[in-house]
Formats: C-alpha cells, structure tokens, sequence
C-alpha cells in the first residue's frame, strides 16, 4: 500500500480570476498558500477539508460536465444555500435528501465543473459509530 501524506484536486481553470474570486469569495474557501512558477504562472492552494483544492495552470477547455465533480460535506446545506445565495451562487438544484439518505445540492464552478454541496444527516450511516453496541445508541 502506498502511504498517502496528503491529498490535493487541482483544478486548470480557462480563467483564473474568475475561479479564483468564485472558490475565495463566493465559496469562502481558506487559503493555504500560494506560489509562482517562476514561468508567469500562478497558483492558489485552498483548505478542502481532509485535503486540498489548487487552481494553477489554465485551460483553454472547459471540463466535461460529467467526467469530474467535486464532493463538499458541509454541516448544513440549507444554511449553506442561503449563505452561498447571498454571496451570488447559483444553485442548480436546492437540497433535498438522496435515496442513499445524503442531502444533496448542487452548484457549477464559472467553468462548469459539478459541485455537490453535502449534508450527512445525523441518522446516517456515515454518522454512526460501529465502537458502541447497538443497546448504547
């Protein structure tokens, strides 16, 4: 097994102070760092939970649709679609629970690129602690 230190998605955006103000800004993303190629070129690095998101590069394609998407667990997803609403985010589809028991929402980055905005509900799987017996919960 390879031993995995960190995790990061990175993203080629066709432009990059776009994205850039979309993940900062209407996101609300931290910053973990940023840094120059030395050929021009520059990056951003933000905070993504157990791991990262960096923009760098560019694209002169936009990414299919389907072929990438990113997965973002939030506490409340409908706290976060009042406060991405506010902040100019369009929501392509509100809230709603998902036969899997996850409440989904989705939004697209200014390139298109599928964001599903998660919320796991308490009575959820993912939520359940297997260490305590069944009598404990």
């Amino acid at each position: 097994m390879v031993n995995v230190l960190s995790s990061r998605f990175v993203i080629r955006p066709t432009d990059m102070e776009r994205s850039l103000a979309f993940y900062r800004d209407v996101l609300g993303l931290a910053v973990y760092r940023e840094f120059a190629t030395g050929e021009g070129e520059w990056g951003t690095v933000f905070f993504l939970g157990g791991g990262f998101l960096e923009l760098s590069g560019g694209s002169r394609v936009r990414p299919e649709p389907q072929a990438t998407q990113l997965w973002l667990q939030v506490e409340n997803a409908t706290s976060a679609q009042q406060e991405l609403s506010e902040r100019g985010c369009v929501i392509m589809r509100e809230p709603r629970r998902e036969p899997w028991g996850l409440i989904e929402m989705h939004v697209t980055d200014p390139d298109g690129l599928l964001l599903h905005i998660v919320e796991v509900p308490t009575d959820h799987p993912l939520r359940v602690r297997r260490d305590v017996p069944s009598e404990g919960r």
